[in-house]
């Protein structure tokens, strides 16, 4: 199973630091703390991260030497500086010792999310032509999907919704960020047109075949059975 995407949180706030875990969490990523900047390079070093968000301002090893050693050792992990000062030099100075985005606190976590994710896109492989799951299969050139033999028929919103669950297969998908992906505009999370989505496309990909590709994570979202379900 596809693993979800992993990410280290550097950022010496405790609570700041675990409210943004948990958001993060929530938002379908596993997380990883570390409140020192010793133990935020030795994680960096050490361990697999698809991204890393560091503080500038940490105990024991500054953000932006950490960051410098990071690269230094070979680490090519997208990093997203935070930052409580506000001024050019230290956006410069941390995007030229290696850092891909910067934020100044304070700041939307939803920005943030979305600065993540657009790290991820670009740092991560391409999507193939073609993704597949089991026998359940998305051109996203053509704009065609079919199940084994079978044509199915999607509209552009329902094609969107499952490119997206089949970009991230075994990974849960929370609603906010489908939301914001596939809607791209201010619907309330409390809307109910993704469900009323999801419902669309388990009649079209799966009632007809006795599958059961999109599953249900209760209070978390949905995610695509790598299998085709």
């Amino acid at each position: 199973m596809t693993q979800m995407s992993r990410v280290l949180v550097i950022e010496d706030e405790a609570p700041f630091a675990d409210a943004l875990a948990e958001g993060l969490r929530q938002d379908g990523f596993e997380v990883e703390t570390a409140t020192d900047g010793l133990l935020g390079l030795d994680a960096g070093l050490t361990r697999r991260f698809d991204a890393i968000v560091l503080d500038l301002m940490l105990p024991s090893l500054p953000g932006l030497d950490l960051c410098a050693q990071l690269r230094r050792a070979g680490i090519r992990v997208p990093v997203l500086v935070l930052t409580a000062r506000d001024g050019e030099l230290d956006q410069l100075r941390a995007l030229r010792i290696g850092a891909d985005d910067f934020l100044t606190k304070p700041f939307s976590y939803r920005v943030l999310l979305a600065r993540l994710h657009a790290l991820l896109r670009r740092s991560g492989l391409r999507l193939a032509d073609v993704l597949t799951a089991g026998d359940l299969a998305l051109d996203r050139v053509a704009r065609r999907c079919r199940r084994g033999e079978t044509a199915i028929e999607l509209t552009p919103r329902e094609f969107a919704l499952l490119e997206l669950l089949m970009s991230r297969p075994g990974q849960v998908v929370s609603k906010r960020f489908a939301l914001e992906e596939v809607w791209d505009s201010a619907i309330p999370v409390q809307s109910n047109v993704l469900e009323v989505y999801v419902a669309y496309l388990r009649r079209k990909i799966d009632l007809p075949f006795g599958t059961h590709a999109v599953e249900t994570v209760r209070g978390s979202g949905y995610r695509l059975a790598p299998d085709g379900g």
